[in-house]
């Protein structure tokens, strides 16, 4: 029997009794994150999926699935903005079944999102994987990004993957964690060692912004889309206003999450800069999300100044927390900088690829 690419069948809420697909969807991709990261902690859940491939009004994100009979044997997963001058398209995640892999299943399922995404109008596909750290030791040929340090071995399968189908290495992000649990009393000290902030001052939220600040921070929402280190990677620039960010907050607690936010706010009273942390129901393991400090407010220690303030609100409202995960580019070196000050290290390489 022929494998059958297609749409993962949504259920209304995923506990449905037809929402098998969906259930054997998060469990494979439990499976290709456990093998390409050595951890699944960062896995989603059912609820979060369904969430995340739901219509909304700014993104489009859809799951691909290849199906011998009904057993999910490989799983893409694609989005893009839904502004009219947008020209990309997004696969973070591309996977197989480690049984089922050299039989072009993993192709096809590519060949299927570039067909969707040029329906769409979206010429320009951005493709992803991850790359796990002390498993590639050996001798051979190595691949680096256009900016930064970082390499990948031209023999690792995401890299031939790539090169097989004309897509060219754009960047390399590297994919860091700290260990937080116990750590409390450092974190509050290395806050204090910082002395004043002034003249900005530090407001800090969980999930919903205060409604003062809400343009601002979506204006900082959006900047972080392009002036982020991107390599030779075009990320387009994601339109944020308030009624996005509401719609992003509702649609975080749906997925089960809890978001600190820790903002610096300037004299005139809008946001220039902030940090974010995303919790997970259930999980000891927190992700850390946007970082960003605008142009106009940068030199002042802003950016460490707000990931020791929300490292110290997480160690006293969730101390049972033990791990942040974190991804920068290898480019980003002001950022990796205050990350390694902190005690994260990297594990393993997330690379992005686009076709020339």
């Amino acid at each position: 029997m022929a494998v059958e690419i297609r749409p993962i069948r949504l259920p209304v809420t995923a506990d449905d009794a037809d929402a098998g697909e969906l259930v054997d969807y998060a469990a494979l991709m439990d499976r290709i994150e456990l093998e390409r990261l050595g951890t699944a902690e960062l896995a989603r859940t059912p609820r979060e999926l369904l969430v995340d491939l739901a219509p909304d009004r700014h993104r489009r994100s859809l799951a691909l699935g290849a199906f011998d009979g009904h057993a999910l044997v490989g799983a893409a997963e694609l989005e893009w903005e839904l502004d009219d001058d947008a020209r990309t398209a997004y696969l973070p995640m591309v996977g197989v079944d480690p049984g089922r892999r050299r039989e072009s299943i993993g192709s096809s399922l590519l060949a299927e999102a570039e067909r969707i995404t040029a329906a769409a109008w979206r010429p320009r596909l951005v493709v992803s994987g991850e790359h796990l750290l002390g498993a590639d030791d050996g001798a051979g040929p190595r691949l680096a990004a256009p900016q930064g340090d970082a390499t990948i071995p031209a023999a690792d399968s995401v890299a031939q993957f790539g090169a097989a189908h004309g897509y060219a290495l754009g960047q390399l992000d590297r994919v860091s964690r700290l260990d937080v649990a116990g750590r409390a009393e450092e974190f509050r000290s290395r806050l204090a060692a910082l002395g004043a902030s002034a003249p900005y001052r530090i407001a800090a939220w969980v999930d919903h912004a205060p409604d003062e600040l809400v343009d601002s921070f979506a204006f900082a929402r959006e900047r972080m889309s392009v002036d982020a280190p991107a390599g030779a990677i075009s990320f387009e620039l994601e339109r944020w206003d308030a009624a996005r960010i509401r719609d992003d907050e509702r649609r975080s607690l749906e997925r089960g999450r809890t978001t600190l936010i820790a903002a610096a706010i300037a004299p005139d009273g809008t946001v220039a800069g902030f940090t974010a942390l995303s919790l997970l129901d259930g999980s000891t393991a927190v992700e850390q999300w946007d970082t960003i400090v605008l142009g106009a407010h940068r030199g002042h220690r802003l950016g460490m100044r707000l990931k020791l303030v929300n490292l110290v609100r997480l160690a006293e409202t969730d101390p049972e927390r033990e791990r942040i995960y974190t991804w920068n580019a290898d480019e980003n070196e002001h950022m990796l900088a205050i990350n390694l000050e902190l005690g994260f290290r990297p594990f393993a390489l997330e690379s992005v690829w686009q076709r020339p």
